[in-house]
């Protein structure tokens, strides 16, 4: 299959995409129930944004030309399962670079509201109640890192000017950032005890499914705050429930297990917990940086140069 005759798929109108190459025949899909083409003509797909896994699946097992699928999304967890449909040597790319300003954005919102008690005080707003009193700061707190990946070392870029008194980053494995040292993720024991707010930013794999489960949040001080920007299944759901309830732990999550988080899901209406619909990408920083991750992705495939951000190649 010649280029000329090759499709692509994009989830946005190809003329809302500045740069793309002239090479492809390009086809808005996102997500509708009807394809709109032949999918075995398709080599370059980019996957609808925030939709389900199965609507995104679901015309990989079609396209046997397939030699690139771009996510829009920093996680890739949710394509994985598809992959067993491709060819050998078809390439899965994320999205590094278009969700890390956004994230961070949100991880510092929901660490600084919970500390400064802003639900309770919407809430009072709403019964005309003036809630006056003592309130947390971010300064001179310790704050852990896990998961200190683009968005984890974006998260620490904001923290820095509110003073906080250490920040501590843990990835998969020891290694040195440019701001200091990252631990290995079998440090966190000894690390958790010291943590005033955690910050989960991990991507979702078998290592860190359940990560914050019993133990992990069992060795949390008391009153601290976890903070999870990552995937819900991170943290293990009815234990955190559980450290909520008796009230020595606090929480802040833009992401549930189950997610969305269905009516009447104790989780709601626990106590101390600060609660945000997956919206860590989707703000208005998400639609013009995809595009130009999409249009810098298509020139170099288009002139046979690897592409960026490949996190895996089937086989």
């Amino acid at each position: 299959m010649t280029a000329t005759t090759a499709d692509v798929w994009l989830p946005f109108p190809p003329g809302e995409v500045d740069g793309l190459p002239d090479s492809f025949r390009y086809r808005r899909w996102d997500g509708e129930d009807e394809f709109p083409a032949d999918p075995a003509a398709c080599v370059f797909y980019v996957t609808p944004y925030m939709k389900s896994q199965a609507v995104t699946l679901r015309p990989l097992p079609a396209m046997p030309a397939l030699s690139v699928v771009q996510t829009l999304t920093a996680g890739i967890d949710h394509v994985l399962p598809g992959l067993g449909h491709l060819r050998p040597g078809v390439r899965l790319c994320n999205a590094r670079g278009v969700h890390e300003a956004s994230t961070a954005e949100l991880a510092l919102t929901l660490t600084l509201a919970s500390l400064r008690g802003i639900p309770g005080m919407v809430r009072g707003q709403d019964r005309e109640e003036w809630r006056g009193g003592f309130y947390e700061a971010l300064a001179d707190k310790s704050v852990l890192i896990v998961g200190y990946g683009a968005i984890g070392a974006a998260i620490e870029d904001r923290l820095l000017p509110f003073e906080c008194g250490r920040i501590t980053r843990v990835a998969r494995s020891a290694r040195t950032a440019p701001h200091g040292p990252v631990h290995a993720l079998g440090d966190l024991p000894a690390l958790l005890p010291d943590a005033d707010v955690v910050i989960l930013s991990t991507p979702l794999t078998e290592d860190t499914r359940g990560l914050a489960g019993a133990a992990f949040l069992g060795r949390m001080k008391d009153g601290a705050l976890l903070v999870n920007v990552s995937r819900g299944p991170v943290a293990d759901t009815g234990s955190l429930l559980a450290e909520l309830e008796s009230g020595r732990l606090r929480a802040a999550l833009d992401v549930t297990d189950p997610e969305p988080l269905p009516p009447a899901h104790p989780l709601w209406h626990a106590p101390n917990v600060l609660i945000t619909p997956h919206v860590g990408g989707s703000s208005s920083a998400f639609e013009p940086r995809a595009k130009r991750l999409i249009a810098r992705q298509l020139t170099r495939f288009a002139a046979g140069e690897p592409v960026e951000n490949t996190v895996l190649i089937t086989d």
